[in-house]
């Protein structure tokens, strides 16, 4: 079907799968979806963490992903709100969060004591909360509220088992719904359950059904959306649904008319009979409901009838989520494989889908109709049309009117309509129908048209009811226009600006601004539409009389729209400026140049220029501002120079000589700190220059210039300014100046010059600070002028070499200086930690040792010890330090280095040193056994291990080095370093030998300790010496005493190594020692690559772990013979057990089950069972699985166990086994023997579940009919019933098919596929007996009588009419039609085509097989109902080529239906003109060309001109010309007159007048004269009949043409020719109507002066032009007492008097009634 035509739109709005979402989360709880906005899904990232993912459908589909640990997500549906769900360990419930995204705020927290199973936000900002128990609803819009407990819940929904799938509540939040799912039977059926619960009543009602929901739709006409609420039932135990729908909000009681309801049976598809709706959606804006199903179903159904409009799958896959969509009115989806999918209404062809598809419905065109009326549907413009005729026509012009406003296409708002409705006559007692048409749109609501709105205020506005146009407008009833507010705005300009703005009259809008005085109104309006009007005009106009509003105006034009004015501002200045408005102008550019745009760089100059000449205070405040930048700044400072604005003109010039000579001339107006400032703009090459200027002429000012560089030293450069000052010898200078600056600056010369300046200005304090505080100088230059200026106290050199690493050079300077004091005082108080490098230099210098002691001695502990003792080491002086050294020990100070040298000065002078190395803790055991090294090995030795690991290296290094291997030997085995061992073990090591041997002869020996014994068999270990090992463990294990004989660990360690290095010993080692560790060396022994399998059996079974030995002979030995003799030999069930699985595996399946069962253990059954089957051993089967019952409760034994039944033929212990109280599922096994033809065992089976569906398939396969009919009686599904009439069919069974038929043919999905299966065996009696009975039944339908009726077509037509006459609004007539065409039935397809309102197929199929179907009168009643106009012309053609006598009823009867034009075009076409001749005579008041034509054609082939000249006078659609000139050569002389009449009436007078010359018809020429007004034609005439002498023909021609005839020509004419007495009618006539002029001139003049007297003294007052009838007076709503009425028709008599008395001249009214005077003779009697 092309999808414009499909009643529905499906489109797939977005796949999830695509946007990386795992297919997991596409499940119900783990994705929500509240609207159509979002999509929470709960999803898992790539690594792993919890993410919640939203996708935004409004925005593109966006996902947004974010990190989440909460349990499950909900989203707001309409703000970017999230709820979160979760819960905290050690608390019971669950705790709800609920955040704003957008703000980033927390809305609410609530921590439920019991657990929270289902949630939905029922509301913007309530959240609706179903526990285990109850339901609350939280309000987050309020701050720290808390859920309020709504209801509990009840009945099943109240029970554990029961799965809440869905909660929903009405706008009012007077009624919720909790919806729940739950199974009785293991989910093969879902049954549903819900609660309905009256918030107001307090009351609740449990329904039977899987959705429900509410909502505001229209149900009728009259009165607004009703509170519906709907719900699809569906009994426990039943298949039938049914779809509810009722008003819950409308008030009940006596007197009140009851609530809308309405109900159906939804008719579920074949296929899925048993499927259940997920969700049910109510569309206020198309008034339908969709119901959504898990199988993927989606149906709609019509609000007000509830009647099914469609039924059809929109998804393969299950759908478990939907929601309603607001913006499209339909529903949103989504099934399992992540499809997020749309549906709503095909607005265009709704309508049309209902008319022509739904041919079942006898409702449908009263469906279709209601819905375009209420919800504005496209298609039903043809009935609304057809129901406005038929109202229009009765007289009932209000229902007409209510049909145009409901008529949403606008097809009947027409002016048409409007003037239909003027021109209807007004009923007695009634208002007329042109107020009846507009009072009755107002009070539906509906908007008038632009049409409508002018018709109805014209007369509003005539009686200034200023009061109707203000509601209107406020109610927004009237389409805005110009013309309605021109026509409003006379009456009051308010009203006429609003409508101007509504309609978006630019212009308008602004002259009304302007009028009213809102002239603030105009700018923001233009801005708003875009609009550019004259705006200098009316600033000029608006200034003269407005200055302040004229300069507020001016400011917003040029603030203009997005940043473009909308007016020049040049224009604007030019403007103000004309009128001399310097402060007007000013005020406005400093608004239009706030931006500072190099483009007004022009304007800023002006406005600058202007101030400065006319009011400089202006322009200086307005410099002040620092507003402008881009204006001509030489010209400016000029106009400031002379203005005397210094400081100003200083600003603006750039040039050194402008500076100069401003600064010279004007300095002393100037405050230093503009100097200041102002020297920051100045290039620093002149700013230089300017300083020395000011130095070289006045040393005052220093201070200034001084400040100067300080602040701009930057730009000018330091060492420019330092020497600017050193030029004039101002040590001041540079002291102040680079004082000022130091602590920002990093320059070394410049602190250098500070401190050489300080010193030279006698500031040594500075001189001191500096050098010890600045980091700056250069160390060296500093150093140096220091020490070359010698000053009196050296501090200031001390700092400088202190910090600077230049100690060796001051002691040297103090030294020689003889400054002793200064170095002692240094190393005491400056800096006792460079005391080392002083008494070092001190000992380069030859200083007397008694110095040094003593300066240390002063020093003491301060001085650090390590460098000090390096210094006196380097300089082989350390026994200057012993004292010193002495005296730290005494007081406790155990740094290492201090120990250190003590160590080395005892080693140096053999001061019992090895005693000191053994005793003493503190000294560094690397650094001294490095020093004994050379000295003494040993000592090296004890000084190594000392330290216990730390100097390992060292001391195996020095040990190999003089061969103490011995003393390596016992160090490695006490130390127990595996890292240590792993170096001596080295293979690279070339002492590895020597240890190893003093190891096992001499230190493992003489070892006690057990551990050192381990450690060192580690080693061995792993170092990969497996011989030695084995050698070293025989002599301690097999050889040593009991203490390591009977050692676990050994001997563990003997077997392993026996494995890995020589396996031909490891069965003597299994044999002779008895304290090993079993298992594990086992598991070691039976891994790769020893495979050992024989000693792992043999040290399992010395073990007594049999189960162990088994495996080792099943898996390793691989001897089931071996494996059954020791299992046999153990007699444990494990080994029984393991060797049964074993037996298994090797598919020995009966001696497995022997196995297993001297095991009495059934863990592997499911494998047992398998394997018995592929077998078919199902006695052994049986005996395992009876043992199996005993230990495992599990439903496959008992299932399986009664499947062996059937297959070993035992049915009846399977039938006593099924009796008894079992966990099998019977259901499987019954389906498996079916599939496998075990019908008996199967029967057995269904009959104690009870599955009647699968018992009547078992007694159709064993041809027991009847009793398959009786179980599928019971079973009562029409898939069982179809299996059972084929099966019966097929064995001619016709007494139970047609039992079973009769409950298949009630469901029309299954009749076609029932008669197919009747129609195959040629069965046709039957089966048209069994419909014919199954028409009696109460659920007979439109199938059943459809598909009998073609049965009759097929098989019997002479019943066929019959039958259709009798059951016509009960047959799918399409669809019977059909058949008929196909069987040639032509008379009954006509007569089916016409009960179905087909009139233009009828016609098409009468006139194609007339021969049959033919009859004229019943054709010519079926032409009066076709709506295809083509039809009537193929009906002309085809009655002129078989029915030609009866052409003229045909063409009287479709005369108002028929192009007349065309229709004589066709019968011209065939040659038969004359035939229609009456047809022609009845189309002629239509004043159609083709009609007059074809008729005066006739007229004049008949020589008929009477009923030519009266055809040509009333009807004047011809082409004249021609007739004319073909007539005028007519032999008969009245065709001539007509030609000449023809000519006449086209305006060719003179053509006219030559004719009838020529036939002497002279009345004619003077009749033809008369009507040309031409004076000249008349004045030609008249001499034609002087020139002739046609006397009576010339007073004639006087008379008739009176008018026309100058008089003075008239009476020349008679004069000169002797016709004055036939002149003097003519001359009395003259002198009369000249003297009645006078007169009535003179009585016009008197009357006027009257009325001007009256008009002074009486009032004006208006008279409507509409006129209501008293009687309706104030019972028009909508128009308060406003009276319109139908027009001029009730012109009132006074008026029509007024008429008469005005109307025109009394004489010469026409020229056949001139007033005669008398003694006048008359025309004719002369």
């Amino acid at each position: 079907m092309d999808p414009s035509t499909m009643p529905i739109s499906l489109a797939t709005t977005i796949n999830l799968a695509d946007h990386g979402l795992n297919a997991q989360s596409f499940r119900f709880g783990n994705l929500t979806m509240e609207s159509d906005k979002y999509i929470s899904v709960k999803d898992t990232a790539a690594d792993g963490s919890s993410q919640v993912a939203v996708i935004d459908m409004h925005s593109g589909n966006t996902v947004n992903r974010r990190p989440m640990k909460a349990e499950a997500s909900l989203m707001n549906p309409a703000d970017n709100i999230m709820a979160l769900k979760g819960s905290q360990e050690g608390q019971p419930g669950n705790f709800v969060q609920v955040f704003n995204l957008d703000s980033k705020e927390k809305l609410g927290v609530y921590q439920s004591p019991k657990n929270i199973i289902f949630w939905k936000w029922v509301a913007a900002r309530i959240l609706a909360l179903v526990t285990d128990t109850d339901v609350l609803h939280w309000n987050v819009a309020v701050a720290n509220s808390v859920p309020e407990t709504m209801f509990q819940r009840a009945g099943k929904l109240a029970e554990a088992g029961c799965q809440i799938i869905g909660y929903s509540a009405n706008s009012q939040m007077s009624w919720c719904l909790l919806t729940g799912i739950s199974t009785q039977d293991q989910g093969k059926t879902i049954d549903g359950n819900m609660q309905l619960y009256s918030v107001e009543k307090k009351q609740q009602q449990l329904l039977e059904g899987h959705a429900g929901c509410f909502g505001n739709v229209l149900t009728n006409d009259t009165e607004g959306p009703a509170g519906l609420f709907a719900f699809q039932e569906r009994k426990q135990g039943t298949t039938t649904t049914k779809l509810h729908i009722m008003d819950v909000t409308k008030a009940r009681g006596e007197g009140i008319p009851p609530p809308f309801k309405v109900n159906s049976e939804i008719q579920m598809p074949p296929d899925a009979p048993s499927d259940f709706a997920v969700a049910l959606h109510l569309s206020e804006k198309h008034g339908v409901v969709f119901m959504v199903t898990k199988a993927g179903f989606l149906f709609i159904f019509d609000v007000a009838s509830a009647t099914m409009l469609v039924r059809t799958k929109v998804s393969q896959e299950t759908i478990f989520i939907s929601t309603y969509s607001a913006l499209s009115g339909g529903c949103i989806f989504v099934n399992r494989k992540g499809a997020v999918m749309s549906v709503k209404v095909n607005e265009p062809s709704i309508v049309n889908y209902i008319n022509n598809n739904l041919v079942q419905l006898p409702n449908r065109q009263e469906i279709a109709f209601n819905l375009a009326k209420r919800f504005g549907f496209p298609g039903a413009d043809e009935l609304f049309q057809r129901q406005f005729s038929q109202y229009f026509a009765t007289g009932d012009y209000r229902q007409a009117a209510v049909v145009a406003a409901q008529c949403k296409s606008g097809v009947l708002r027409t002016p048409q309509t409007i003037e239909q409705f003027r021109q209807a006559p007004q009923q007695p007692g009634q208002q007329a129908p042109i107020l009846t048409y507009f009072s009755t749109l107002l009070e539906n609501g509906t908007k008038l048209n632009v049409l409508e709105s002018i018709e109805l205020v014209k007369p509003v506005v005539q009686q200034q009811r200023r009061e109707l146009v203000e509601k209107w407008l406020k109610e927004d009833k009237l389409e805005c226009s110009e013309e309605l507010g021109d026509i409003v705005k006379p009456m009051e300009a308010r009203y006429a600006l609003s409508i101007y703005l509504r309609a978006n009259c630019h212009q308008k809008v602004i002259a009304c601004f302007v009028e009213t005085g809102q002239v603030d109104q105009i700018v923001a309006y233009v801005k708003k539409v875009g609009y550019q009007a004259d705006y200098s005009n009316l600033l000029q106009s608006m200034l003269m009389s407005n200055p302040e509003g004229a300069t507020n105006f001016a400011k917003s034009l040029l603030e203009g729209q997005n940043g473009q004015p909308l007016i020049d501002v040049n224009q604007v200045v030019k403007v103000f400026m004309e009128q001399n408005r310097l402060q007007e102008t000013t005020s406005i550019l400093l608004e239009a140049l706030k931006a500072n745009r190099p483009d007004q760089a022009q304007l800023q100059t002006q406005l600058l220029a202007m101030n400065l000449q006319q009011a400089p205070k202006v322009a200086e405040a307005i410099l002040q501002m620092k507003m402008f930048t881009h204006y001509d700044k030489a010209y400016i400072g000029q106009l400031c120079e002379k203005a005397g604005l210094m400081q100003w003109a200083l600003e603006h010039y750039q040039e050194g000589k402008d500076l100069k000579r401003v600064l010279m001339s004007g300095a002393h107006s100037m405050t230093p700190e503009y100097l200041v400032q102002y020297f920051s703009k100045m290039p620093p090459e002149t700013a230089l220059e300017c300083l020395t200027d000011l130095l070289r002429t006045n040393r005052q000012n220093l201070q200034v210039v001084v400040q100067v560089a300080i602040k701009y030293h930057e730009q000018i450069g330091a060492e420019k300014l330092v020497a600017m000052f050193e030029t004039f010898g101002s040590n001041e200078g540079v002291f102040y100046f680079l004082g000022a600056i130091l602590s920002s600056s990093t320059d070394p010369q410049v602190h250098f010059k500070y401190i050489q300046a300080a010193s030279r200005c006698g500031n040594m304090q500075e001189v001191e600070r500096v050098c010890r505080e600045s980091t700056s100088y250069d160390p060296i230059i500093v150093k140096d002028f220091l020490k070359e200026a010698k000053l009196p106290d050296p501090r200031p050199l001390i700092y400088v070499c202190d910090l600077h690493g230049f100690v060796a050079e001051l002691t040297d300077y103090l030294y020689k200086n003889s400054l002793m004091k200064y170095i002692e005082v240094y190393v005491v108080k400056v800096n006792p930690l460079q005391c080392p490098s002083v008494i070092g230099s001190l000992i380069d210098l030859d200083c007397s040792e008694d110095f040094i002691k003593t300066l240390l001695q002063n020093v003491r502990a301060a001085c650090p010890i390590e460098p000090l003792v390096a210094e006196c080491e380097k300089r082989n002086r350390l026994k200057v330090l012993l004292p010193w050294l002495e005296a730290r020990v005494a007081e406790g100070n155990q740094d290492p280095f201090l120990h250190n040298g003590i160590a080395k000065i005892y080693i140096d002078t053999n001061r019992d040193p090895e005693t000191f190395l053994k005793t003493n803790q503190f000294y560094d055991s690397a650094a001294v056994g490095k020093y004994c090294e050379d000295r003494d090995p040993h000592l090296a030795y004890t000084a190594y291990k000392r330290s216990w690991g730390s100097c390992d290296e060292q001391l195996v290094n020095v040990t190999n080095k003089n061969g103490l291997y011995r003393l390596q030997a016992r160090y490695l085995v006490e130390r127990q370093s595996p890292d240590l061992w792993g170096m001596v073990l080295n293979p690279e090591n070339e002492h590895r030998r020597q240890v190893i041997d003093q190891v096992v002869s001499t230190a493992l020996p003489e070892s006690t300790n057990a551990e050192d014994v381990s450690a060192t068999v580690k080693a061995f270990i792993a170092a990969d010496l497996p011989n030695e090992l084995i050698e070293l463990l025989e002599k301690i294990v097999l050889h040593k005493s009991a203490d390591f004989g009977k050692n676990r660990n050994l001997q563990n360690l003997l077997i392993l190594t026996a494995i890995k290095a020589d396996k031909t010993r490891v069965m003597d080692y299994i044999n002779r020692l008895d304290n090993y560790d079993g298992p594990e060396i086992a598991k070691i022994a039976l891994g790769d690559p020893y495979n050992l399998y024989e000693e792992a059996f043999l040290i399992y079974k010395k073990c007594d772990l049999h189960a162990e030995a088994m495996d080792t002979l099943l898996v390793n030995i691989e001897s089931l013979e071996r494996a059954q003799e020791f299992a046999a030999r153990c007699g444990e069930p494990v080994v029984w057990y393991k060797l049964g699985k074993a037996q298994l595996e090797n598919h020995q399946v009966a001696e497995a089950i022997e196995s297993y069962l001297k095991a009495s253990d059934a863990t592997d059954y499911i494998e047992v069972i398998q394997a018995a089957q592929v077998e078919c051993l199902y006695d052994d089967l049986v005996r395992f699985l009876l043992m199996a019952r005993k230990t495992a409760k599990d439903a496959i034994v008992d299932t399986e166990l009664v499947y062996s039944y059937a297959k070993a033929d035992r049915l009846a212990d399977m039938e006593e086994f099924v009796s008894g109280t079992n966990t099998a599922n019977v259901k499987l096994v019954g389906d498996r023997l079916y599939e496998e033809k075990f019908f008996k065992a199967a029967k057995i089976l269904y009959q104690s579940i009870p599955d009647n569906s699968k018992l009547a398939s078992c007694f159709v396969q064993l041809g027991e009919y009847t009793q398959a009919v009786e179980a599928a009686k019971k079973a009562s599904n029409p898939k069982t019933w179809k299996e059972v009439n084929i099966a019966c069919v097929q064995a001619e069974q016709f007494r139970c098919a047609e039992i079973a038929a009769m409950y298949i043919i009630v469901h029309p999905d299954h009749l076609e596929e029932l008669i197919s299966q009747y129609e195959k065996g040629g069965h046709f009696e039957e089966l048209i007996s069994l419909l014919d009975t199954g028409l009696s039944s109460e659920r007979s339908h439109v199938g059943m009588y459809t598909e009998l009726a073609i049965l009759y077509t097929k098989y019997k037509p002479e019943k066929l009419m019959d039958f259709i006459k009798m059951n016509t609004q009960k047959l799918n007539i399409p669809k019977l039609i059909q058949a008929c065409e196909r069987h040639y039935h032509w008379e009954h397809a006509v007569f089916l085509y016409m009960h179905y309102d087909e009139f233009d197929q009828a016609a098409n199929t009468m006139m194609a097989h007339s021969s049959v179907a033919f009859t004229h009168d019943q054709f010519q009643m079926v032409l009066q109902k076709v709506a295809n106009m083509e039809i009537y012309y193929r009906a002309i053609t085809f009655y002129l080529e078989e029915q030609p006598m009866q052409l003229a009823a045909l063409l009287n009867t479709i005369m108002s239906k028929v192009d007349h034009a065309r229709v004589v075009q066709q019968v011209r076409k065939a040659g038969h003109l004359p035939l229609v001749l009456p047809y022609l005579k009845s189309a002629q008041q239509h004043n159609i060309q083709a009609v007059n034509e074809a008729l005066n054609e006739l007229y004049v082939e008949g020589e008929q001109y009477e009923d030519l000249r009266q055809s040509i006078e009333d009807f004047d659609n011809i082409d004249q010309i021609t007739l004319a000139q073909q007539l005028e050569k007519h032999e008969l002389i009245e065709m001539r007159r007509i030609a000449a009449l023809v000519y006449k009436k086209n305006k060719r007078y003179k053509q006219s007048i030559d004719l009838s010359k020529q036939d002497k018809m002279y009345k004619d020429t003077m009749d033809t004269a008369f009507e040309s007004g031409n004076a000249e034609l008349a004045e030609s005439l008249l001499r034609y009949f002087v020139d002739n002498d046609m006397k009576e023909c010339f007073a004639s021609c006087l008379f008739t043409c009176y008018d026309l005839i100058r008089p003075d020509v008239g009476l020349e004419l008679a004069w000169r020719k002797g016709m004055t007495d036939y002149a003097m009618p003519f001359l009395i006539q003259v002198l009369r109507e000249y003297t009645s002029r006078i007169d009535a001139l003179d009585k016009k003049t008197q009357k006027k002066e009257e009325a001007i007297e009256k008009e002074k003294s009486a009032s004006n007052d208006f008279v409507p032009d509409y006129m209501a009838n008293p009687m309706m007076a104030g019972l028009m709503p909508g128009f308060g007492n406003l009276a319109l009425t139908a027009g001029p028709a009730t012109m009132m008599p006074q008026q029509q008097q007024q008429q008469q008395q005005f109307g025109g001249p009394t004489m010469m009214q026409t020229p056949g009634h001139m007033m005669m005077q008398p003694g006048m003779m008359q025309p004719g009697r002369m």
